[in-house]
């Protein structure tokens, strides 16, 4: 295991969230579009990728939120590397990356159809709250918080 901190102009990190967005875009469906608008990847400072050996296996971003909050974005882990403990150990690296720069809580928004990307915040420690910012009102969207 390997994880590593970067910035979205990581090669490997790109090459995860194409396959991400595939996957996103089947479960999104016809929302799709509305998503993908809040998850561009261009200049995001705070990147983890997690190798074994010299294989990108899973990733994880934030960005801030306000001047307390991180928000956490585009997690992804190959579906062979699931159920490996490779996203739980990305969200811990990017919580203390986050915790390091004097950051106390991270807030996220995932899909209801996405049960196991919720159950893996839920275990992590994210509490469901109210839908947040552009996510207010949507249906879909499930938004969740936690004190780092």
């Amino acid at each position: 295991m390997n994880l590593r901190r970067t910035t979205s102009e990581n090669p490997d990190f790109q090459n995860l969230v194409v396959a991400l967005d595939q996957v996103l875009a089947f479960l999104d469906g016809d929302d799709h579009a509305f998503y993908a608008q809040f998850n561009k990847t261009d200049h995001l400072n705070h990147v983890v990728v997690w190798y074994e050996g010299n294989e990108a296996l899973g990733c994880g971003a934030f960005r801030p939120y306000d001047q307390q909050t991180v928000e956490i974005k585009r997690m992804y882990t190959k579906p062979e590397s699931r159920g490996k403990g490779v996203a739980h150990a990305v969200l811990n690296e990017l919580e203390s990356w986050a915790k390091e720069l004097g950051y106390t809580s991270g807030i996220l928004e995932t899909g209801y159809k996405q049960v196991e990307a919720i159950g893996l915040y839920q275990k992590a420690g994210y509490q469901t709250i109210p839908n947040y910012g552009q996510y207010a009102g949507v249906d879909n969207s499930v938004c969740m918080q936690k004190t780092i």
